[in-house]
C-alpha cells in the first residue's frame, strides 16, 4: 500500500522528492508508505541581510563574535545527540551563540524523547535565544534520501553534514571577493556533535566540527558552563553502561527485546517503581493482576531504579516472599560519612563498609508474617529522570579542597527523600555550600552505588523565601516562566479595555448567545478569589418548579485551538495554588479579568440551566452560551450570613436560600446512592500581609453550608455536561473517573479498626463503605470520625481524566461521587481539561464545529496524560507549600511564646497515633493538618499484630490520643525548616 502522486520527472528527481516510512494499521499490520515532498529553493537560511533569502530572518549576520576560536564570528549547528544529552547547557542563559536547528535534528529529537522535544520547542520560542529552524529536508540543495544499506542514524548524520556544507557555500555566495580588496572574513559554521565518527567525516569534508566539551572549554565563563555538561557518552534515554575494570554492584539489565517478550509472556511484570519514604532500602512496583505490589528489598534488588521509573520486575518463587519491614531506616544515618568519590574498586574498604552496614540492617529487620510478592528489577523501560532540587552535602567536600576551584566530586542530596543521593563533579562546590541547586541525573552504572549527575544552576540561599518558592516549583515540575510574547499576542488587542459589545445581531460575540444579564446571578468563593470561574442563580417558576443555573466563564471564546496560548495552557495543564502565590495556567488578563465573572460587569459565559421540582428532581437541562452580569461576589462566610439573617429578604438572599435548599436535597440523594463523605487535612495559613507573605499562625478551615451549596451545583453541572458530550462524541469525550479501590487497600485499616476499636469497615461497595464510616464514632473523641475518613481517603485510588473511547464504558464511573459518568466543566480558567470539555459541549449544542484534534482519540489521550501528571504535581506542590508555611508559622509562634515565657521555641498540641513502627510512631496533628514521626532509640517493645509499641511500661497504640511537643529544625535533605516532634504525654520521649 502506498500514497503516491505521479509526476513527470527524472528518476533521480522522483527518488529525492519521495519520503518512505513504515506504519502500523489498526489491526497491527506493518505497511510501507511513500509520500511526496516538494522541494524548494526559497527555504530561508535565517541569517540577517542575506541577499539570497527574502523570508524572515533572525540570526545576526556575523554570528557570535565572543568565542576566541572563531574571531570572524560563527554559528553553531548541533546534531541530535547534543540536544539529547546536553539540553541543560543549551538552555543556560550563559550559552548565547546563534544556533541553526535543522529540521532533521528536530524530528529525530521528537522521535527519541518527547520531553526533550518539548523543551527544545520552548527554546525556539524564547526571545533571548537566537535559534533558527532550517527546513533542510525541503530545501532542494540539502534534501537527501536514505541509501541502500544505510541506517537511519547514518542517513541523518549525512543530512546534517550536507546542510553544514551548504551553509558554508551559501555564506561564500553572499560575500563574494571583490577585486583589489582583501578576501572577506566569513563566519564559521561549527558542526557540534558528540559523535566522534561524525566529527571525523565532517573534518575530512573540510568542515569545522567540535565536541561540546571542546567548544565550551574555549568559551568565556567556561568554569560555570563545564559544570552543566552531562557525563560524557551518556544521554537521558541511554542511561546505563558498565565501566570496564570496576567491580559490579548491581546486575546488568536484560535487553529490551527480552524485557518486552517476558512481559508479554507473563514471566515478567511492568509497572512504576515507588520508593519507600520511611525505608530507603525498600521499594515496590504495583503490577497488573496482583492485588499487592511487588516488594523490592535491598538496593541490589531495586537495581538502580529511581522513584517514578517504569521498570520490569521478576517475581521470586513464593518461598522467598517477604513482608515489608516495620522499621524506619534513615538514609542519612546509614550512609553517614560515605565517600563521594566513585567507590567501587575492590580496594575501597569504606565503600564496602556501607554495603556491609546495609546488609546487616536487612538481615536484622524483623518482619510480620503477612508476606507479599517479592522480586527484583531486571530492566528499565522508561526513566523518570529530570532536574532535581538538591543541596551539596558539606561533609562530602575534601578538606584540602574546601576553597579550591578545581573539580571535585561531592554528594548532592535531593530535597525528596524518595530519591538517592547524586554524585556530582563540579568546580564550584565551595561556593554552592548553603545554596539550593538544581541537578540532573545523567547515568547510573552497575559499578556505582549512586547515580551520576551534573549541576544545572543555583537557586539561592537555603531558607530564603525566594529560593524556597522556586525550589518548590522545580521540585514538582511546575512550569512557571512568564508568558512569552507569542502567547500574549493571542490576547484581545483591547487589553484591559475589552468589554462585551452592545447587543447586536451582527456582533459575533452575541451570535446565538442568550441574554441573561437580568438574572439575579452571584458568585460564592474563598476570600480574595480573583479568578472567578463560576456563578449561580435560582428562581421559582410559574408552574411551581424551580429554575437553577450554573454559569461558567467562557474561556474557549478567548483560547482557540492551534494557537501559542492554547499550546501553553495544554502544557501547563492547571493553575497551581500555593500559600502565598498562584501560578496561572492562562495570562492574568484572562484569568483575573476578562474571563473572571466579576460583579457588576458583563461577561461571556457558558450556562447549564435546569428545571427542577421542589424535591430537586430534574425535569430538564439545557446548555447555552450566554452573557451575564453578576450581581454580587460573596465569600462563603458572607453568603452564609446573608442566608441565615432573616432581615435579608432581597432577591439575592432568596436566591441563595433556594439554592441551598436544592443543594441539601441533591446531596442527600448522592449520599443515598453511595457517595462518600471523605476528608483530608484542611488548614488555613494566616499571613501578616499580602506584601510580606510572612505566616503568623495556622488554623483549621471552617466548612459552612455555602461550601456544600457550591459543591453540589458544580457536581451537578459536571455530571450533566459529561452525559451530553459522551452522548455526542462517544469516542473522544473528555471525562473523569475514579476507579473502585482494590479491597486489599483497606485490609490494614480494617484490621486496625477491628483490633483497636472493635469496629467493622465494610468495603463491598461505596454505599457500604459510606454507611460503615458513619458508624465509626467514638463518643469521647469527636475528631475520631474525621481521622478515620482521612485514613480511608488514603486507601483510595486517584481520580483521573480519560478519553471515553479508550476504556470500557463499565469503567467510566466515579466511585467517590457514586456517579456513572463525570467530567470537569466548571473551572476552565484554571484547568485545561475543562477547556476541552467546553469545546466539546459547544459542538454538541451546535454552537461551533468541533476542532479536528478533538475527533482524534490519540490526541485526546496524549493531552490528558499530560494534564493528569500536571494535576498530580500541582496537588503535591500545594501540599508542600502548606507544609513549608506551617513550619514557618510554628517557628514564629514558638519564638513569640519564647519571648513571653522565656521557654524554648516549641509548641505543644494534641495528636493521634496513626501508625506504629518498631522504633517510633507516626502521629497526625489535626489542628495543624500535619503528620510527623516520633522516634525512639531504646527501651521499646513492638507488637506488630496489635499495632502497639511499649516504652517504659507505657503502651501506645494506633488511634490513641497523645500530646506532642513540636519544634522546627533545619532538615538535612530539604535544608528548610522541618517539623520535629517529641511525645509529652503519656510519656516524655525527649530522653529516649
Amino acid at each position: 500500500m502506498a500514497e503516491i502522486t505521479i509526476l513527470k520527472r527524472t528518476r533521480t528527481e522522483a527518488v529525492v522528492t519521495q519520503r518512505k516510512f513504515f506504519k502500523k494499521t489498526a489491526r497491527g499490520k506493518v505497511i510501507k508508505v511513500l509520500r511526496e515532498r516538494y522541494l524548494r529553493d526559497d527555504v530561508s537560511c535565517g541569517i540577517d541581510h542575506c541577499r539570497e533569502c527574502t523570508d524572515a530572518q533572525s540570526l545576526p549576520v556575523s554570528g557570535d563574535l565572543q568565542h576566541p576560536s572563531f574571531p570572524n564570528g560563527h554559528f553553531v549547528l548541533p546534531d541530535t545527540n547534543v540536544f539529547l544529552s546536553q539540553m541543560d547547557l543549551v538552555e543556560s542563559p550563559l550559552f548565547t551563540p546563534p544556533i541553526i536547528l535543522l529540521q532533521t535534528v528536530l524530528e529525530e529529537v521528537r522521535h527519541r524523547s518527547l520531553p526533550l522535544y518539548n523543551r527544545l520547542k520552548a527554546l525556539t520560542r524564547m526571545d533571548e535565544k537566537k535559534i533558527w529552524v532550517f527546513y533542510n529536508e525541503y530545501r532542494a540543495e540539502t534534501a537527501i534520501i536514505r541509501e541502500e544499506g544505510e541506517t537511519p542514524n547514518d542517513r541523518n548524520d549525512r543530512g546534517i553534514r550536507k546542510a553544514t556544507a551548504w551553509y558554508n557555500s551559501h555564506l561564500k555566495v553572499n560575500r563574494p571577493p571583490i577585486r583589489g580588496q582583501p578576501a572577506p572574513k566569513l563566519p564559521t559554521i561549527v558542526l557540534m556533535t558528540e559523535d566522534a565518527a561524525n566529527r571525523q567525516k565532517a573534518v575530512k569534508e573540510s568542515m569545522t566540527s567540535v565536541s561540546v566539551r571542546k567548544y565550551v572549554e574555549g568559551m568565556k565563563g567556561a568554569t560555570q558552563l563545564l559544570d552543566l555538561l552531562a557525563a560524557e557518552g551518556t544521554s537521558e534515554i541511554e542511561p546505563t553502561k558498565a565501566v570496564a575494570g570496576r567491580q559490579a554492584l548491581y546486575p546488568d539489565y536484560l535487553p529490551t527485546t527480552a524485557l518486552l517478550a517476558g512481559v508479554k509472556a507473563g514471566q515478567l511484570h511492568q509497572g512504576h517503581f515507588n520508593a519507600n519514604q520511611y525505608n530507603y532500602l525498600e521499594g515496590s512496583v504495583p503490577v497488573p493482576g496482583s492485588s499487592k505490589p511487588v516488594l523490592l528489598v535491598g538496593r541490589e534488588n531495586m537495581n538502580r531504579a529511581v522513584d517514578g521509573d517504569i521498570v520490569v520486575v521478576e517475581v521470586f518463587d513464593e518461598k522467598e516472599w517477604k513482608a515489608p519491614a516495620d522499621e524506619v531506616v534513615d538514609q542519612d544515618a546509614t550512609l553517614k560519612n560515605d565517600d563521594a568519590e566513585d567507590s567501587a574498586d575492590e580496594g575501597d574498604t569504606e565503600g564496602h563498609e556501607v554495603l556491609t552496614r546495609e546488609s546487616k540492617i536487612l538481615q536484622s529487620e524483623k518482619r510480620s508474617a503477612e508476606r507479599q510478592p517479592t522480586g527484583r528489577v531486571v530492566g528499565v523501560i522508561k526513566r523518570n529522570w529530570r532536574a532535581y532540587v538538591c543541596h551539596i552535602d558539606s561533609t562530602s567536600l575534601t578538606s584540602s579542597n574546601s576553597t579550591s576551584l578545581s573539580q571535585q566530586t561531592v554528594f548532592a542530596t535531593p530535597v525528596s527523600r524518595l530519591l538517592p543521593r547524586i554524585r556530582l563533579r563540579t568546580r564550584q562546590a565551595p561556593s554552592l555550600i548553603g545554596q539550593k541547586i538544581l541537578v540532573t541525573i545523567d547515568r547510573w552504572d552497575v559499578t556505582s552505588r549512586y547515580p551520576e549527575g551534573h549541576f544545572v544552576r543555583a537557586l539561592g540561599k537555603v531558607e530564603s523565601k525566594e529560593a524556597e518558592q522556586e525550589s518548590l516549583l522545580l521540585e514538582f515540575d511546575v512550569p512557571y516562566r512568564p508568558f512569552g510574547k507569542a502567547i500574549l499576542d493571542c490576547l484581545p488587542k483591547e487589553g484591559e479595555q475589552w468589554v462585551v459589545p452592545p447587543k447586536s445581531d451582527s456582533s459575533p460575540d452575541w451570535k446565538n448567545r442568550e441574554d441573561l444579564r437580568e438574572l439575579i446571578i452571584c458568585s460564592i468563593d474563598p476570600p480574595n478569589c480573583q479568578d472567578i470561574d463560576d456563578a449561580l442563580h435560582a428562581r421559582p417558576l410559574p408552574n411551581g418548579n424551580i429554575e437553577a443555573g450554573v454559569h461558567i466563564a467562557d474561556v474557549s471564546n478567548f483560547v482557540h485551538p492551534d494557537t501559542p496560548m492554547d499550546s501553553e495552557a495544554a502544557s501547563r495543564g492547571t493553575t497551581v495554588y500555593l500559600v502565598d502565590k498562584r501560578i496561572d495556567m492562562l495570562p492574568a488578563l484572562l484569568g483575573t479579568n476578562l474571563c473572571s465573572l466579576r460583579p457588576f460587569v458583563e461577561r461571556l459565559a457558558f450556562s447549564a440551566i435546569w428545571e427542577m421540582t421542589p424535591e430537586a428532581e430534574i425535569v430538564n437541562v439545557r446548555f447555552t452560551k450566554s452573557v451575564i452580569a453578576s450581581k454580587a461576589a460573596f465569600t462563603y462566610e458572607e453568603a452564609q450570613i446573608r442566608k441565615d439573617d432573616p432581615h435579608h429578604q432581597d432577591d439575592l438572599a432568596r436566591s441563595i436560600r433556594l439554592l441551598n435548599t436544592l443543594a441539601q436535597k441533591l446531596k442527600a440523594k448522592r449520599m443515598a446512592a453511595g457517595a462518600l463523605n471523605l476528608a483530608s487535612p484542611e488548614v488555613k495559613i494566616q499571613l501578616e500581609s499580602p506584601e510580606s507573605s510572612d505566616p503568623i499562625d495556622v488554623e483549621q478551615k471552617e466548612m459552612r453550608e455555602t461550601n456544600s451549596l457550591v459543591e453540589e451545583f458544580m457536581l451537578l453541572a459536571n455530571i450533566s455536561v459529561a452525559r451530553k458530550i459522551e452522548e455526542t462524541f462517544p469516542q473522544t469525550a473528555v471525562l473523569r473517573r475514579h476507579l473502585p479501590p482494590p479491597r486489599t487497600n483497606f485490609e490494614k485499616l480494617q484490621d486496625i479498626l477491628l483490633k483497636r476499636k472493635d469496629m467493622k469497615l465494610d468495603v463491598s461497595s461505596s454505599r457500604a463503605l459510606a454507611a460503615s464510616l458513619d458508624q465509626c464514632i467514638d463518643p469521647s473523641e469527636p475528631a475520631f470520625n474525621t481521622l478515620v475518613r482521612i485514613m480511608a481517603t488514603r486507601c483510595m485510588l486517584s481520580a483521573e481524566y480519560f478519553c471515553s473511547g479508550s476504556v470500557g464504558k463499565d469503567t467510566f464511573g466515579h466511585y467517590g461521587l457514586a456517579s456513572p459518568i463525570y467530567t470537569h466543566f466548571t473551572s476552565p480558567i484554571r484547568r485545561y481539561a475543562d477547556v476541552l470539555a467546553h469545546r466539546q459541549l459547544s459542538a454538541a449544542i451546535g454552537y461551533t464545529p468541533l476542532h479536528a484534534s478533538l475527533h482524534s482519540k490519540p490526541y485526546v489521550e496524549h493531552v490528558l496524560d499530560v494534564v493528569n501528571r500536571r494535576h498530580r504535581m500541582a496537588q503535591m506542590a500545594g501540599r508542600a507549600s502548606v507544609e513549608f508555611y506551617v513550619g514557618l508559622a510554628l517557628k514564629g509562634r514558638g519564638e513569640r511564646e519564647k519571648k513571653v515565657g522565656g521557654q524554648a521555641a516549641e509548641v505543644t498540641e494534641d495528636a493521634f497515633v496513626i501508625r506504629t513502627f518498631r522504633n517510633g510512631l507516626g502521629v497526625f496533628v489535626s489542628k495543624l493538618g500535619i503528620e510527623g514521626l516520633v522516634m525512639f532509640k531504646k527501651n521499646m517493645q513492638f507488637d506488630a499484630e496489635n499495632y502497639t509499641i511499649t516504652v517504659r511500661s507505657t503502651t501506645i497504640a494506633v488511634f490513641d490520643k497523645v500530646t506532642v511537643r513540636i519544634s522546627v529544625e533545619k532538615d538535612k535533605n530539604t535544608q528548610r525548616g522541618k517539623v520535629k516532634m517529641n511525645l509529652v504525654h503519656p510519656i516524655d520521649s525527649s530522653g529516649l
